[in-house]
Parts: C-alpha cells; sequence; structure tokens
C-alpha cells in the first residue's frame, strides 16, 4: 500500500497487484478523478476470471472499481476497455441499473492496458447458498429472482439506437456470429493438443443447424447471472456488473444462459455446480422464465435451444480462461483451475442432451 502523504503526491511502496503500476495509476486517478485522496490501495476482486477488477481505497475512505484486461494470454477480439467503458456510459443515463463510470485511460504507458474506473457498488453479491441466507430471510428470497428476471427484460427493450449504441455490432445473424466467435475462442483456448475428442465441435455443428428465427434486436449483456448483479438489502438489482461480452443481437440467449446458471434445488449433479440459488425459499428456473416472458412479452418455447448454446458457449469460455490461467493471467487470483477441463466436458456433454432432447 502507498504511504501516508498530502494530496498530489505519489510515494507508494514497493508492492503492488499484479496488473497495477502504483505509482502511475495513483498519477492519473489524481489527473482524473474528482476528491481522491492519496494513498490509494488497489485489491484483486475475486470472483472474476477474465478481466480484472480491483477496489481502489483512497485515504478519504472513497471507494472506485477498476478494469483492466488479463495480465497475459489475451484472446483476440476481446477485453476491450474502451468498449465496456462506453456501453455502460450509455446504459446508466437510460435506467439501467450500472456502476457511474469515472473515467477511461487507453494510454497504455500508464498501465501496461488500457483501463476504466467507475464507482463501487455497494450491496450484495450472492454465489453462495450461505451468503442467501444471511441476508436475506425466506420470504424475501424469491424476489430476488423475480427482480433479476425483470431487470433483464427491462434491458431487452430498450431500443440501442435511443441510448447511442445502435453501431455497437451488427443487428442479424447473432448466433451464427456467436458460433463463429466462441469456436475460434476455444481453438485459440487448447491446451496440450486436447480438444475433447471433437465434443465442442461436434456440438457446435448441431447447434448451427438448429438455429431459430431471430425474433427483435436486444442489447444482449452475453453474461447475465445472479453473481454478476449487486442487490440491495430488499433484494432488488442494484448494478449489473461484467459487460464485457455485451452486444446487439438475440435477447433469448441471454435467457438461456440465465437458466444455465440458475439451479434448481433438484440439480444436485448440475454442471456448474451448486450455487446460490440453491437456498430455500429461491425463485425456480421455471418461475425466473415465466416472469421474464410476462415482463417481456417475448416467445419462450425455443427456450431448450438457447439454453443448449448457453451449455456450450460456457464451454468454450472455461477452456479459455484455463488457458489464460496456465499462462499467468491470474494477477493473484490463486483459485484453482485443475478441475475446468473436467467441466468443459461436462458442460459440452450437457449441452448435446438439451439440444437432443429439444
Amino acid at each position: 500500500m502507498a504511504k501516508s502523504g498530502p494530496r498530489g503526491t505519489t510515494n507508494v511502496s514497493l508492492v503492488a497487484p499484479r496488473g497495477i503500476d502504483e505509482q502511475n495509476v495513483s498519477k492519473w486517478f489524481m489527473e482524473h478523478v474528482p476528491e481522491v485522496e492519496l494513498p490509494l490501495e488497489f485489491t484483486l476482486i475475486a470472483g472474476g476470471r477474465s478481466n480484472l477488477t480491483f477496489k481502489v481505497d483512497d485515504a478519504a475512505g472513497h471507494r472506485w472499481a477498476l478494469r483492466r484486461p488479463p495480465v497475459s494470454h489475451v484472446l483476440p477480439t476481446a477485453h476491450d476497455m474502451s468498449r465496456e467503458h462506453r456501453i455502460i456510459s450509455a446504459l446508466g443515463p437510460a435506467g439501467v441499473p450500472v456502476a457511474t463510470a469515472i473515467g477511461l485511460c487507453t494510454d497504455e504507458a500508464v498501465n501496461q492496458a488500457p483501463f476504466y474506473v467507475m464507482e463501487f457498488v455497494d450491496g450484495h453479491i450472492l454465489r453462495s447458498a450461505e451468503q442467501v441466507e444471511a441476508a436475506f430471510p425466506v420470504p424475501a428470497r424469491a424476489g430476488i429472482g423475480h427482480n433479476l428476471a425483470d431487470t433483464l427484460a427491462s434491458l431487452h427493450k430498450i431500443d440501442p439506437d435511443d441510448v447511442g449504441l445502435g453501431d455497437l455490432a451488427r443487428r442479424d445473424g447473432y448466433i451464427e456470429r456467436q458460433l463463429r466467435r466462441w469456436r475460434e475462442q476455444f481453438k485459440n483456448g487448447i491446451v496440450n493438443g486436447d480438444d475433447y475428442e471433437g465434443l465442442v465441435e461436434r456440438v457446435a455443428s448441431e447447434l448451427g443447424q438448429r438455429i431459430p428465427e431471430q425474433i427483435g434486436l436486444g442489447i444482449v449483456h452475453g453474461d447475465y447471472r445472479l453473481d454478476n448483479t449487486v442487490f440491495d438489502d430488499q433484494g432488488r438489482v442494484r448494478a449489473i456488473l461484467d459487460w464485457e461480452l455485451c452486444t446487439l443481437g438475440d435477447p433469448m440467449a441471454d435467457v438461456g444462459l440465465l437458466m444455465v446458471y440458475w439451479n434448481d434445488p433438484s440439480d444436485a449433479d448440475s454442471p456448474i455446480g451448486t450455487s446460490a440459488t440453491m437456498a430455500p425459499g429461491m425463485a425456480t428456473r421455471k418461475d425466473l422464465l415465466e416472469r421474464y416472458a410476462k415482463a417481456s412479452g417475448r416467445d419462450v418455447s425455443a427456450i431448450p435451444f438457447y439454453t443448449a448454446f448457453g451449455y456450450w458457449k460456457l464451454a468454450c469460455i472455461m477452456q479459455g480462461v484455463y488457458a489464460r490461467y496456465l499462462g499467468g493471467a491470474g494477477a493473484g487470483d490463486t483459485a484453482t483451475v485443475d478441475l475446468y477441463p473436467q467441466s468443459v466436458r461436462r458442460l459440452a456433454t450437457t449441452a448435446a442432451d438439451t439440444l437432443a432432447a429439444w
């Protein structure tokens, strides 16, 4: 941590979290962030395994969040800080619950990579059933899922042109584009030649042959789930986090991925393991789908396809994360990734089974 000193000084210690040039970033804060008081303390926030998020505390008790790309093994077309900053800057004034954007630095001389700073949103990030049980009484828990579904429906109702995001991506062929992108990312993330006997590629081919017609256009978050949101004490979404994968496309892809991550209590053998959604009193996967359908007015009958696509996409993402961590991109996050290959295989298998049952 930096040593105490008057505002405007940049005296720092020699030890800083990997991914942060403490002296340069502190100087950037002084020039771009109102009311900041040095010294700054940077803490890697656990939970993110792609772009890195750091909590930044100053001497006056202010807090911010800083986002930057991984420190190594950066995949092509990924980790665009300017894009993330643009998205939250556009959506906040439109009423979408996001952290307020503070500033963007594209000068790589400052921190070896672009980064942006946003407000640090206080609240509950629910990653385990124990956290749900500690924070919310049983009668309040169903409302968490309901509000999550309502918030997603509200996001999908926004016209991209109205918020200046009409040129964010192409407007047609979303699933085809996603299949191409994640196929390529998976290939780039293969470790020691292990492609799972072609399983991931076979599922991609089957998905490509069965794509439903895209109905409407929306802003797609790309990784919408319970622990990518911050909740207040009443179980309402205060902020949606991690906009790295946001694009324009088929809103049902967000719903399918939400189904993947939302375990019911009966899902003892889920490929994503146990989750906060299994706490007693939480809404079920069926509840969320019905709530979203009602709030959005969308036809959700093809949800098995989008759920299968979600499992497959998550397998590709997990393989990329595995490769990046083996390449040293964790920036001090020591959580194990040894079981990732097993999870990739299970996710791809579940995608195939879900598609076969549709």
